[in-house]
Parts: C-alpha cells; sequence; structure tokens
C-alpha cells in the first residue's frame, strides 16, 4: 500500500487533510506552475520547483472508494511532491547540479 496525506488548509482554517491511497497520477497538464517547496526530509533546504499545473489522480478514498479526480495550485504541486517520495524522489532531484550545489554550500557557511 502507498499512502499520502496533505492538507493544505491555512493556519486558522480548520482542517481538511486529503487521504489518497495507492495515488496514480494519471496525465498531467502542459502548463507549469513553479513553487518554492522544502521538505521534512531535508529541512531547511527549499528550491523553485517547476511542474505541471494540474494534474488527474486515481486514488482510493479513506472510505474505501476508488475515485479519479482533477487537482490544481498548490494541490496538485503538494500531490506531485508526496508522489515523488512514494517513487523515492526528492525536490532537489529536480534542480541542476549547480543550484543543488549552492543551496548546500550556502547552508554550510551558514551553520559555521
Amino acid at each position: 500500500k502507498r499512502l499520502i496525506v496533505i492538507d493544505i488548509s491555512k493556519e486558522k482554517e480548520k482542517k481538511n487533510p486529503l487521504f489518497l491511497i495507492n495515488p496514480e497520477i494519471i496525465s498531467k497538464s502542459e502548463r507549469t506552475s513553479t513553487h518554492e517547496e522544502g521538505c521534512l526530509s531535508l529541512p531547511g533546504y527549499f528550491g523553485k520547483i517547476y511542474r505541471p499545473a494540474s494534474v488527474k489522480v486515481r486514488y482510493i478514498d479513506k472510505l474505501g472508494e476508488s475515485r479519479i479526480k482533477n487537482f490544481t495550485g498548490l494541490e496538485a504541486t503538494c500531490i506531485q511532491h508526496e508522489v515523488d517520495h512514494l517513487n523515492g524522489i526528492l525536490f532537489v532531484d529536480y534542480l541542476s547540479k549547480l543550484r543543488k550545489q549552492i543551496i548546500f554550500r550556502l547552508d554550510r557557511r551558514q551553520s559555521n
């Protein structure tokens, strides 16, 4: 089983987690969007990542129902980020070698 849970509600909003069991991205838009991404797997590191602006995902919901749904905006970005985790990919894997070196080198300098 593969599971992701995301919640993009704002701090003062009611929490609204989305549970996706065995998520599969079945299509992606050609249009892209960019967000500054970070990750609990790499605390303190951030980078601008270009991803498809919308995705169509097949998944099983928390009630066991099979669903296919289109996601856009930040929700689409978060789903892609988390599906990448399931596939062993981190957001820094999308950065150029030079950009990765800059990010990690700057961090080492700041901690010394």
